[in-house]
């Protein structure tokens, strides 16, 4: 069997070796047989991660388009992000799009479950009559994980801890996790307090909720990118307590980022688009915000993928990794403009 050849500084270790690749798989003893260089120099890491992707649904009326789905995941691939996060998807990703091997892998949560006590959500939402049923059938149904709301809106009525805390006791006892979107200081407590893995947005989080979370391994996905685009507008807006919320949801991005890392919860990047959602762009907010180069890239990449559950560069792993020419801990922006990405053993990087 012929293989791939790379050398390069390989990260997060940062040491430089020889990897080849097997099929779908990573080595670093050379096989035998015929062997091609595809890779000399610079620096290798594990694929890019979005973990927070809602791609494939129409931006106005939010329906899953299959083709839609295809366009924006050959997308990625071919941007180097390898691994996508789906917490909440309309409908069941196709099976043929989740086996096709020219697209990124999938971690799933099913249709986005909510208490049926937010009156308010739009019709997206599915409000089951037992929340804790129906997110261990999401969780085993998927990849392991259910999607929920710890909140709506800043004026609506806030998920009770009791309520979250059933979820996560039934989800956990299955073997599964739980992410919820939380955007006020309430829901964000109750869901903390209640016990979800990883809270998605991360509004209005406290040193004291950080250390809670840290303790039991959690992450928070802030999701910048979401956000930054509707600052400047809302600032133009009339004063009133939804412009406060908005921008002060947005000021406290800055504790769900820093001061997470900081703590020991997991940052993770996420971009929350509906179709392509640029990764680089996410680790650059990380970076505004205040991250270090490192760590932010870590949150796309090494933390992210090792918190999903899946393996960076190392004997056997899969072979899904980017190859750069300039050393990406300290100018990320060097990701737009990948030598080489390889997914399941195989190019995808854009012509």
């Amino acid at each position: 069997m012929s293989s791939l050849h790379l050398r390069g500084t390989v990260l997060p270790d940062g040491d430089v070796r020889d990897i080849w690749v097997l099929g779908d798989r990573l080595t670093f003893r050379r096989p035998a047989g015929e062997v091609t260089t595809v890779h000399n120099g610079g620096f290798v890491l594990p694929g890019l991660v979005d973990a927070h992707a809602h791609l494939g649904h129409d931006a106005a009326t939010m329906a899953f388009d299959p083709a839609m789905f295809e366009a924006a995941a050959l997308e990625y691939a071919g941007a180097g992000t390898t691994l996508l996060r789906v917490p909440g998807h309309r409908e069941p990703i196709p099976a043929d799009l989740r086996a096709r091997p020219d697209l990124p892998r999938l971690v799933t949560a099913g249709p986005w479950l909510a208490w049926a006590g937010l009156s308010d959500l739009d019709d997206l939402q599915t409000v089951p009559g037992d929340l804790a049923a129906a997110g261990v059938a999401q969780a085993l149904a998927n990849d392991g994980w259910c999607k929920t709301y710890g909140d709506w809106e800043f004026d609506s009525a806030k998920v009770p801890e009791a309520v979250l805390r059933g979820l996560c006791d039934a989800v956990h006892a299955a073997g599964g996790r739980v992410a919820a979107h939380c955007q006020t200081e309430e829901g964000t407590r109750n869901a903390v307090l209640a016990g979800v893995d990883s809270i998605e947005h991360a509004w209005f989080l406290t040193p004291e909720l950080l250390d809670v979370l840290a303790a039991r391994g959690g992450a928070v996905t802030p999701t910048w990118t979401g956000f930054v685009p509707h600052v400047d507008v809302v600032r133009t807006k009339p004063e009133g307590p939804r412009k406060d919320w908005f921008l002060g949801g947005v000021a406290s991005l800055r504790t769900a980022t820093v001061e997470a890392h900081e703590a020991g919860v997991t940052v993770l990047a996420g971009t929350d688009a509906l179709g392509y959602g640029d990764v680089v762009a996410e680790v650059e907010h990380l970076v505004t915000a205040g991250l270090a180069p490192a760590a932010a890239l870590a949150a796309a990449c090494w933390d992210a993928r090792r918190y999903l559950g899946f393996r960076g560069i190392e004997e056997g792993a899969p072979a899904d990794l980017v190859a750069v020419a300039e050393d990406p801990r300290v100018s990320p922006a060097v990701l737009r403009h990948p030598s080489l990405v390889l997914l399941r053993g195989r190019s995808a990087k854009r012509r």
